[in-house]
């Protein structure tokens, strides 16, 4: 039998964070991976196991680079629920069992977390459309462009406003996909809510404490850079303490009646 649990909906009270909570939130990733490492290697090392395969696979093909790249964000949010259930489960001082865990993991496949997969995959390729878009704008009729030196064309003139415009455009995108998920995930985890209503209430919190989960998303992105040395291996580290304390920030964020 399959163990979910998950509360009904409710109108919840968004609380206004400080840093402090985001190193509290850390920590208890970092307790709650030591607690249930099996778990934490288990599901971290799932992401390093489709990054090295993104790279070993899609290697000089186009296919095999679309169909791991596309395929990922399909699958990702699920080991990012397995994380949630297992920090749920330490909070409530249920018995960690991997049938139990993977039972809520595959569970969600016919609830709301599909939505948010095939919503990131939706936005990669806006993405990807775009940022051809702004190379064709500064670099596409540079006949450096054809040559092969990609140095030499990135360090001209129009090869760093592209990649400022790039960095720019990205980032943007980026914080907007992070106000969209970053409490939404494991808000469907717990509530029985439809995904456009988590993700508008994900964007609330991010509203109410902008620069506090800013900052969350700039450690989010350097420990994931960072995890990827050598060889993704590191995200079998990184990722799950950053999952855990994930769940931990949000439940400070936010308070249900």
């Amino acid at each position: 039998m399959t163990d979910v649990t998950t509360a009904p909906a409710t109108r919840p009270e968004i609380v206004k964070l400080d840093l402090g909570d985001l190193w509290a939130a850390l920590a208890l990733g970092w307790r709650d991976f030591r607690a249930a490492p099996g778990f934490g290697l288990f599901f971290g090392g799932f992401y390093a196991v489709a990054g090295i395969a993104m790279i070993v696979l899609g290697a000089g093909t186009v296919s095999w680079t679309l169909a791991t790249s596309l395929g990922f964000p399909l699958v990702a949010p699920f080991a990012a629920v397995g994380l949630y259930d297992v920090s749920r489960r330490l909070e409530q001082g249920r018995p960690l069992d991997w049938r139990a865990v993977l039972g809520v993991v595959w569970s969600e496949r016919s609830r709301q977390i599909p939505w948010i997969g095939g919503l990131i995959v939706i936005y990669f390729l806006f993405w990807t459309f775009l940022a051809h878009m702004i190379f064709a704008l500064f670099l596409g009729l540079n006949p450096m462009a054809k040559v092969g030196n990609v140095f030499e064309l990135l360090l001209s003139s129009n090869g760093l406003t592209m990649l400022a415009v790039e960095f720019v455009v990205g980032g943007v995108l980026a914080f907007l996909l992070f106000a969209l998920t970053c409490m939404s995930l494991p808000m469907l985890l717990e509530r029985e809510l439809d995904f456009v209503t988590a993700m508008i209430l994900s964007v609330q919190c991010v509203v109410k404490n902008t620069a506090v989960l800013f900052a969350w998303g700039v450690i989010v992105a350097t420990l994931s850079l960072i995890g990827m040395v050598p060889l993704f291996l590191g995200l079998c580290v990184v990722l799950p303490v950053l999952g855990h304390a994930t769940w931990h920030l949000y439940r400070r964020t936010l308070i249900w009646a």
